[in-house]
């Protein structure tokens, strides 16, 4: 996590205001399970903290809406010359109902709640030429034709797509027919056949023409594009699928 030291100098001695910015939700999450819900924290800076300094923790991530505030006072220090430099600091009325308090938004943040965390796409692309499968990946990151965030995970074969979709949690689904192993028609195919997935949204893609969007439509595919799609092409699929603002 990065730390920047926002202190105002002068002779009122305000909090320091610290702010801790994580990598991910995750990372907030892990800390607070393994330090910052004891009570206090260790907070890596260079900047020159003295004992008896009240802080001010604003945590935060990318996606974060607003940060999270937490006072403290600074029991101790860890001089930079040492190459780990930061401060010990101690959480000020860290009470139950605090703790309480404190729990309850970070089980909103867990559950991606959008009071509170801007939400993102996640999209499956199962695709094994690697040169496709980066162009879609850059065209949708680049935010060009969409103001929507994407997060991107990719399989190169239908295994390991399907293994992938009962592992994790995804909006969509972007399936090349001809994948290696288990081909795509077979994976929607199976996927079609669980209840979990019945209504889950996949787009097809192929060059192999009407032949190819036969055996997509065949097999439950909701929509079916022609190789080589344009990424606008792709986005305005999505958002018909999806019915949502992209």
């Amino acid at each position: 996590m990065n730390v920047e030291d926002k202190r105002k100098h002068g002779a009122d001695r305000r909090p320091v205001s610290l702010v801790v910015e994580y990598d991910g939700a995750d990372d907030l999450l892990r800390d607070y399970t393994q330090n910052l819900s004891s009570g206090g924290a260790f907070v890596h800076t260079d900047r020159v903290l003295t004992v008896g300094d009240a802080v001010r923790l604003q945590l935060s991530f990318p996606r974060l809406l607003s940060p999270l505030c937490i006072e403290g006072i600074v029991r101790w220090v860890r001089p930079t010359a040492e190459g780990d430099s930061g401060a010990g600091i101690e959480f000020v009325n860290f009470d139950t109902e605090m703790r309480a308090s404190l729990d309850a938004v970070l089980h909103q943040i867990h559950d991606r709640d959008p009071a509170l965390v801007q939400s993102s796409l996640r999209v499956l692309l199962a695709e094994d030429n690697p040169h496709v499968a980066r162009l879609i990946r850059e065209g949708l990151g680049s935010g060009r034709y969409s103001e929507a965030d994407f997060e991107i995970e990719e399989a190169a074969t239908g295994t390991d797509a399907m293994a992938l979709l009962y592992a994790e949690s995804f909006d969509l689904l972007v399936v090349d027919i001809n994948l290696p192993i288990m081909d795509g028609a077979t994976l929607i195919t199976k996927l079609r056949q669980d209840a979990k997935f019945a209504d889950f949204p996949i787009i097809a893609v192929s060059a192999g023409g009407n032949a190819a969007a036969e055996e997509a439509h065949a097999a439950g595919a909701d929509f079916f594009l022609e190789k080589p799609m344009r990424l606008r092409e792709i986005i305005e699929t999505m958002r018909k699928l999806l019915d949502m603002e992209l």
